[in-house]
């Protein structure tokens, strides 16, 4: 049976690098750094002093107050990033298609901010501390559920937590939905606002973030002197079509999704497999999803968090999936510019990736000045390049050994098979 197939018609972002799809890739193709010194807390109660976070975002000018204070930051970023995606797309939801609509929107952590402000209500004032839409507003599925009532999605309604994998989760899923038949439409990606103190020392920590206080040089995958990710806020959401749905209402068509593949590690619940095993085959299922070959890859956007265990697990992987032709693809990590968004991190990844088709252009990884000998592929040092870009590869690797890859194309009217 033949495979629907499914294009991207629209897309939104909120990122450190911008807050908006033009702004952000602009900077992160430029190699602009969106990491600085923390705003969102007084940083003296952390060890760490950097995070890529998101600037200039005014949730009651956007929202109006009142609606605003209904939301956590992550499903702010949300839905701002779902505006942005349903404008782009043109796509209207009326009567005859509200059930033809749904929407998947994942998150690592969920609504932090306010389970730390439910916390502190609570310590100061017992019971009477707690706002009636705490719950709400803590829970992961808070990002899904809003975008869905602003936009009265009623199919299929999902929130995906697989850690740092739960953008391409979310968009993967939402592909086969729409495979399936059981949605004609999906608004797919993820959202995370977890720059709080709570989060930051917890990660400190277990050691996985950077003791590195320079923002010009702490995010800096696979670089030799790297020692850690930095954190990063923000979501990135894509409108997902049928083909046909999307032809017959004439939407303009991004790309195409090609393929997902997801495993799982089963090892450890932080460190990847040094090997690479269950993060290879992950590319191993969506080529074969997709149906290419290594050879037909042009550019993948690494998952890169700036770790020692990650970068290097990660290299062997696409090493052990791709074989030499490995040596051939440009490989960058957009996280040296935006931090780790940790659930929301895959989802932005993903518009660069898409962006990188339309552009014919490769953001490049900054700040690698000493290139570790365990990851020698080749990462873009530093500037971007002009290369062709038919089919782009996104990785990610989440806590928990959650490992999903999806790879976007080309749209060609005659089909990419």
């Amino acid at each position: 049976m033949e495979k629907t197939r499914v294009v991207i018609t629209g897309m939104g972002i909120v990122c450190p690098t911008g807050n908006n799809v033009t702004e952000a890739w602009k900077n992160t193709a430029s190699g602009t750094n969106g990491i600085g010194y923390i705003s969102r807390y007084d940083r003296a109660l952390t060890q760490n002093q950097l995070a890529g976070e998101v600037k200039k975002f005014d949730p009651d000018a956007l929202f109006g107050r009142k609606e605003a204070r209904r939301m956590d930051r992550v499903a702010q970023f949300a839905l701002e990033a779902s505006r942005q995606a349903m404008e782009d797309s043109g796509l209207i939801i009326n009567e005859d298609n509200m059930y033809d609509v749904g929407c998947i929107i994942g998150s690592g952590v969920g609504g932090i901010n306010s389970f730390v402000e439910a916390q502190q209500g609570i310590d100061t004032r017992g019971h009477r501390g707690i706002k009636p839409l705490a719950i709400p507003k803590i829970l992961s599925d808070s990002c899904s559920g809003t975008v869905s009532m602003t936009y009265n999605f009623r199919g299929p309604n999902h929130c995906i937590v697989t850690a740092c994998a739960s953008g391409n989760n979310s968009i993967g899923e939402a592909m086969h939905i729409i495979r399936r038949g059981d949605a004609k439409a999906m608004v797919a990606g993820a959202s995370e606002a977890a720059i709080v103190p709570l989060c930051v020392a917890g990660f400190n920590n277990m050691t996985a973030l950077s003791r590195n206080d320079d923002p010009a040089t702490a995010s800096r995958p696979f670089d030799l002197n790297r020692d850690g990710f930095v954190p990063g806020e923000g979501a990135g959401i894509l409108v997902l079509e049928a083909l046909e749905h999307a032809q017959e209402r004439g939407a303009k068509i991004y790309a195409e999704l090609m393929g997902y593949g997801h495993t799982s590690d089963a090892y450890h619940i932080t460190a990847p497999m040094e090997t690479g095993e269950g993060a290879a085959k992950a590319v191993e299922f969506a080529l074969r999803d997709a149906e290419l070959r290594p050879d037909d890859v042009d550019y993948i956007n690494a998952h890169g968090t700036s770790t020692p265990l990650n970068d290097a697990a990660e290299t062997n992987a696409l090493k052990r999936s791709l074989g030499e032709t490995v040596y051939n693809i440009p490989v960058s990590s957009t996280k040296s510019m935006t931090g780790h968004l940790l659930g929301g991190g895959a989802a932005i990844e993903a518009i660069f990736c898409i962006m990188a088709i339309q552009e014919n252009f490769i953001p490049p990884t900054i700040h690698l000045e000493e290139p570790d000998p365990a990851c020698d592929l080749n990462y873009v040092p530093n500037v971007g390049i002009r290369h062709e870009v038919d089919y782009a590869m996104s990785n990610a690797f989440g806590f928990g050994g959650h490992n999903a890859v999806v790879i976007f194309g080309e749209y060609r009217d005659n089909g990419n098979f």
